[in-house]
């Protein structure tokens, strides 16, 4: 009896000493989830379903000393069970584990095998459930995978390419057509993959979820010495997402046959899904990470103070007036972006990331932005502005056939909103009779002079411009350009064009011309915007042409009343103009492009103008 007793005993000190106690307590439900969505996604670790795979096998422990015989034993019986989604799963996570742990490229192409099987199991058992974590999971194992399965020896970039690919259980032959290196009269290269990127700066992080390794692609043109029809920036990361398309990855895995695929380019302005085994697949995509690449190293401080001043290096001075963010699409109509002072297409990135993100706004409109020395007289920088608009529309649309660039929208801030207002003014001789008392053609000028002044001065309203959004613009001057030792500053300082050098010998040779209080010297932007210049006293009184649309957006700081107000730099009673379709005052400082309300105001206006739905008015701030 004795020794049955001693029997059991040492028989429960032995179970004692394998399992410990068994209970649930209650605990803050963030930490149940927490622990439920560790997978190797997030954690680095298999997930919670993963390892009941490894338990039901009796694998748990052989997983971290023999990993490759653990995959081999799930694979093969995942093979005998048909392609069970349980054990496909599972061999995504543990492939892919072990592939970025080993430096495997054969573990992480079969990863992304795995997963896709999982995903769409075209006929050959069911599909995961709709709220099934896992899909998601998978999803994102997938786009891992597949940049690392593609990536360069040193991981820095994605290498989209065909060829034989080794397998743990096989190989895999990929597809690759090199004409999805082309966009449009542009070649694609250096693809660095964007998901692997931490964005900062920007207040609004915008992805869009689904399936494909997302890509930033830089490109350049293909034959340079023929311009295409696109205005694309030159530093532009072109956004894409790389797709393996598997043909029947589970029955070939199941039936032991060999993989095949293709690797497929799909850029982000082209497609944002894609069919597969008969259902509408989102393409994972991150714009914003995209964007902030593009932005990542940019010379803020020379394009933007060196701007202004007329001292760009070469390099910077020879950029391209006028740039979109993708090429030319018949049948979308452009916003064009105008900045302010001393500022650049920088200052809009919130802004366009906030549009881009809005599904019916990307589908109707493309983006441009236009480049200037802001120092420069503003006759001077609409005249470049008017001609950059007139001639991108002649290069993309020679036989008028695309309405949409007729529906233009422009957008300024600041001095840049003067310059959008010179596209859609008739302004007479009234530039010319606030500058000289006498008439053009009786002054003393080269041909050259003459025609320079005659195109910036007397100007007529751009056809194609269909409405105007001023956002912070001085149309009745700055109190701080008014400011005399800013302007003497200025003009000591700014390098003028040298296309003004003979305008000012030849102004110089008709001093008797000058109108009463006209400075002889050529006027900066600065003083142009001095509420006491005759150009900003001549350009407050010409009406915008009624064929024009006109929004406002005014920035007010403080909480005083907001007739009184101003930005910092334009008082309220100098934005506002009648007669706007709508006016909306931002309790912000003068640089309000980044401010979420004059966003949102700017989406709200742009969704009117392509005639989707929206509030009937500006909302109150």
């Amino acid at each position: 009896m004795r020794s049955r007793i001693a029997l059991l005993v040492a028989l429960g000190l032995a179970l004692a000493a394998c399992a410990g106690p068994v209970g649930a307590v209650r605990t803050d439900p963030k930490d149940v989830l927490r622990d439920l969505a560790r997978n190797a996604t997030t954690t680095g670790e298999p997930g919670l379903q993963t390892r009941n795979v490894l338990f039901e096998y009796g694998l748990f422990e052989a997983f971290g000393e023999r990993p490759e015989a653990v995959i081999n034993e799930l694979h093969r019986a995942m093979v005998a069970r048909r392609g069970d989604d349980d054990l496909l799963f599972a061999l995504a996570e543990l492939s892919f584990l072990h592939g970025q742990a080993a430096a495997k490229p054969a573990y992480r192409m079969a990863a992304a095998v795995y997963a896709y099987a999982f995903l769409f199991p075209e006929g050959d058992g069911a599909a995961p459930e709709r709220f099934d974590p896992r899909v998601t999971i998978a999803a994102d194992l997938y786009n891992w995978a597949l940049a690392a399965a593609f990536a360069s020896e040193d991981r820095s970039e994605v290498i989209p390419r065909g060829g034989t690919f080794e397998l743990p259980f096989g190989r895999i032959e990929v597809a690759f057509d090199p004409s999805a290196l082309r966009a449009g009269d542009r070649e694609l290269y250096r693809f660095i993959p964007i998901a692997e990127l931490q964005v900062y700066g920007m207040a609004m992080v915008y992805r869009r979820p689904g399936l494909g390794a997302p890509l930033a692609a830089s490109s350049r043109p293909i034959d340079s010495a023929k311009p295409g029809r696109d205005l694309v920036a030159p530093r532009l990361q072109v956004p894409l997402t790389a797709l393996l398309r598997i043909s029947d990855a589970r029955r070939a895995l199941v039936a032991g046959q060999p993989l095949a695929a293709r690797l497929e380019l799909h850029l982000a302005w082209d497609a944002e899904s894609t069919s597969i085994a008969g259902e509408r697949v989102p393409l994972e995509n991150e714009p914003t990470a995209a964007l902030a690449l593009t932005l990542t190293g940019a010379p803020v401080i020379e394009v933007e103070m060196f701007g202004f001043l007329g001292r760009l290096s070469q390099r910077l001075r020879n950029r391209p007036p006028l740039i979109s963010t993708t090429p030319y699409r018949p049948g979308l109509i452009p916003v064009v972006f105008v900045h302010g002072t001393a500022s650049s297409v920088l200052r809009w990135a919130e802004m366009y990331n906030r549009l881009l993100a809005d599904p019916e706004i990307r589908s109707r409109f493309q983006f441009w932005f236009f480049q200037y020395d802001s120092g420069n007289p503003i006759l001077l920088s609409s005249l470049r502005l008017r001609e950059a608009l007139t001639a991108a529309v002649a290069r993309l649309d020679p036989e008028g056939k695309d309405p949409a660039l007729r529906r233009m929208v422009l957008i300024g801030h600041s001095q840049g909103g003067l310059l959008v207002k010179m596209q859609g003014i008739s302004s007479g001789d009234r530039f010319w009779n606030a500058a000289s008392r006498k008439p053009l053609d009786q002054l003393h000028l080269s041909d050259q002079t003459r025609d320079l002044l005659r195109r910036g001065m007397f100007v007529e309203p751009l056809p194609e411009v269909s409405r105007m959004v001023f956002i912070a613009t001085p149309h009745r001057g700055s109190f701080v350009a008014a400011r005399n030792i800013i302007a003497t500053v200025v003009r000591k300082l700014l390098n003028l064009p040298s296309v003004l050098a003979g305008v000012a010998e030849d102004i110089a040779r008709n001093t008797d011309a000058a109108a009463v209080g006209v400075n002889p010297l050529l006027p900066s932007a600065v003083d142009n915007m001095s509420p006491r210049s005759r150009f900003i006293r001549a350009l407050q009184e010409i009406p915008i042409a009624s064929s024009v649309t006109v929004n406002s957006i005014i920035a007010v700081e403080g909480d005083g009343p907001v007739e009184q107000g101003d930005d910092g730099v334009v008082k309220y009673s100098s934005a506002h103009i009648e007669p706007v379709e709508s006016e909306l005052v931002v309790k912000s400082s003068h640089s309000t492009q980044g401010n979420p309300h004059t966003i949102e105001e700017v989406r709200r206006i742009l969704r009117l103008h392509a005639g989707l739905t929206t509030t009937t008015a500006p909302l109150e701030r």
